[in-house]
Parts: structure tokens; sequence; C-alpha cells
């Protein structure tokens, strides 16, 4: 539901100011509770870790009913800043559940499994605008009942998640247990997630971490929410999102069963994401260039626009398949390193504590209005950077045997 949210652009207001600010204040306290989320996660456990988390999005979405009366910032930015807390603890405990639980030959499997769960949210939060503002065709920021819909979802979701099983108690198919310990200390965790600084394989994945959530602003704002009207952008995103469901499905089999040996799997998987991904960049360069800040197109739209909005369609289409596939194929990487629930929800929360602080630099870089042009470049150099460093650890890091 958040993503379907951001991906209209703006949270669905007119003025991005306020998204943009909520967001660099969700991702600067959600860069530290990230990090620190996996200690959180092995001390409380999913239940409650999970829980807490998923209750900050209700917050977040009902801040945006008020900015709709009042546009005040204010709710909107101190939500945001809330809900960069919960996410670093929702994000934490579903990279260690993710990665841990399911045995070391079918870890593709399960997220891609994830994914796709995921993004079905994407789908059913992109029909939410697109049902509820589709007869508002000049509109530009959505309604209340939107936001109230979103709000739904979330706090459903957030009860649920109280009936996800500790790690403890779950046994694969395999036989074996996620982990022997149930519990863990503050002090034991404190010095666990500093250590992560100074662990070479955290390292190498930094500059993937740092921009798989920094092309976001640039293809919410300026590409779905610049180019198309408010009822469009709600279609694009049931699209945007249900390509993120096959693209992490296909880097997921794969992953899982392209070669018998597990490092050859992940070469050629980030080969593949490679290779498409600056395809994808190289045509986002080329509809970039069309547009700018000062010359912007009149806003289309998916019933009247005709040919013209194919091409832009099918480029935001395939930015949603790029994203699945390249976030996919890093968590596949990180669940490779190693197989215990405590280490994995370490890795995965440092993942996203990274991936949080290049989002925050991200929507600020929006707020002062750096050039189209300027932000697509950095981003298709961010994620090129990232592929010759995760070869590195794929074959330095991953053994082809689960060695006890």
């Amino acid at each position: 539901m958040f993503n379907a949210l951001s991906g209209m652009g703006g949270g669905g207001q007119v003025d991005h100011t306020a998204a943009n600010n909520a967001n660099t204040a969700l991702y600067t306290t959600f860069a530290v509770f990230g990090i620190l989320g996996g200690g959180i996660y092995n001390i409380l456990g999913p239940r409650l870790t999970l829980f807490a988390g998923c209750s900050t999005y209700v917050l977040y979405a009902g801040s945006f009913v008020n900015y709709n009366h009042h546009h005040s910032q204010t709710f909107v930015i101190v939500s945001g800043a809330l809900l960069g807390v919960g996410a670093g603890l929702l994000w934490a405990g579903q990279g260690a559940i993710m990665t841990s639980y399911p045995t070391t030959k079918r870890k593709g499997t399960y997220i891609s499994m994830f994914w796709s769960i995921f993004n079905m949210g994407g789908v059913i939060g992109g029909l939410i605008p697109f049902i509820l503002n589709y007869n508002r065709g000049e509109a530009n920021s959505v309604n209340d009942g939107t936001y109230f819909g979103f709000m739904g979802f979330m706090g459903f979701g957030a009860i649920l998640s109280l009936a996800i099983l500790p790690p403890s108690e779950v046994i694969r198919d395999d036989g074996s247990v996620c982990t022997h310990s149930k519990y863990s200390n503050v002090a034991t965790e404190v010095v666990e997630v500093l250590k992560l600084f100074m662990n070479w394989r955290m390292l190498l994945i930094v500059p993937a971490a740092w921009g798989s959530n920094f092309f976001y602003t640039y293809q919410f704002n300026n590409v779905n929410g610049e180019l198309f009207n408010l009822r469009t952008r709600g279609f694009n995103n049931v699209f945007y999102w249900g390509a993120q469901m096959l693209g992490s499905i296909g880097i997921g089999y794969l992953m899982d069963f392209s070669f018998q040996s597990r490092r050859k799997r992940g070469i050629l998987g980030i080969m593949v994401v490679g290779f498409l991904g600056t395809a994808i960049w190289g045509g986002g360069l080329a509809n970039q260039l069309r547009y700018s800040r000062d010359h912007v197109p009149e806003k289309l739209d998916f019933k009247d626009s005709g040919a013209a909005y194919a091409g832009p369609f099918l480029l935001y289409f395939s930015y949603g398949l790029l994203d699945a596939m390249f976030q996919s194929m890093v968590y596949w990487v990180i669940g490779a390193l190693a197989d215990d629930s405590e280490t994995l929800s370490r890795y995965s929360g440092f993942y996203k504590g990274v991936q949080s602080a290049g989002a925050a630099v991200a929507w600020q870089v929006d707020v002062h209005r750096v050039s189209y042009l300027n932000q697509l470049i950095v981003n298709w150099v961010l994620t090129t950077v990232s592929y010759p460093l995760l070869l590195l650890l794929v074959i330095m890091g991953v053994k082809d045997e689960n060695i006890v």
C-alpha cells in the first residue's frame, strides 16, 4: 500500500514538496532503525517487531488526509519520521524470514514468493486511486477516500503479522530448524551490528543497497508523476507492481534452478539483471531527452492519448520489472552468505539501512530541483557499479555446498 501511495508521485498531491520532505525524514530514521532492526528482531521476535513496524504505516497514510484539509507539512513529516522507525523494524524482520526460513536450494523461490505477495499489495493499491479517481480526469490530488482505503489495508496487514511463528518453531522441508537460539540480548546485538561496518561482505553490497531505492524518487515523481494525469498514474501503478511480480518470479526461478552450482546461479543472475538494466536505463535516457523540468509535455491519459501513451507506459512497466529483478537478486546473494536467522536478520537490516540512507538523499535531490537528466544518470551509474562488486561477492563469499 505504501508503494502504491508513493507511486502516484508526491503521495498523490499536486505539490510534491510535503511528500518529498516526509520521505527524507522517513528514510533518515529508516537508515538508523534498518541497521538496528536486525538486533531488535532478534530480541523481540517476529510478532512484536512486525506489528510495531506495520502500525506506523497507517498513521502515515492518515497524515495525508490531514494535509488535504490543512496543507500543513508538520504532521506529514513527523509521521514520515515515525514510519522510518517502523519500516526499519518491518524490513529487518521480513528480510530475516524471507532469507532464513527456506532451505538453501529454495531461497530464490521464497524471495520471489515474498516479492509477488508484496507487489500484489502494490497492484491492489494502484487500483484504489484508479477506481476512486476515475471520473476526476482533471484532478491533481487524490480524495480522502483513497487514503482511507490505504489505511484499511495497512491496518489489516498489521493485525495479520501477529500470526507469524518465531524462527525457533519453524521446521524446514528438510527437517532442519531455522535457529536454535530463542532470544538474544541488547549487548550482543550492539556488538554484532557494529561488526557489520567492518564486514567485507557488507561493504561490497553498499553500492547496490544505496542505489536500490534511489531511483524511486525519479521514477515515481519525475516519470509517472510528471508525464501522466492522476487516474492514469494509478492505472500505471497496477502494471508497475504487476511487472515486479513477473520480474521476481523470473529471477527467482533462474537463481534456484538454472545450474547445480549455487555460485554459477548467482553469477548468471547478476549478469542477466545487468544486461536488462543497461537496456532499460538506455530506454529511459531516450525518453528523458524529450522533456525537462522547464519543458514538461502535456499530461498523458491512458484512454485519450493513443499511441503517445504506449512508449512512456512501457518504460514505466520496465522500470518495475527491473526493480524486482535487481532487489530479488541482491536478497538472493544476501541469503546465500549465511543460513541462520540471527545473522541474516542483521545482514538484511544493514542492507535496508544503507538503502534508506540513499533514499533519504534521493528525495532531497528532487526537492532541490536537480535536473531530471542528471537524476537518471546518477541512478544508472549506481546500479551499474554494483554489478561487478556483487559478482566479486558471489565468487568470494558464496559456497556451492551448505557447510554446517
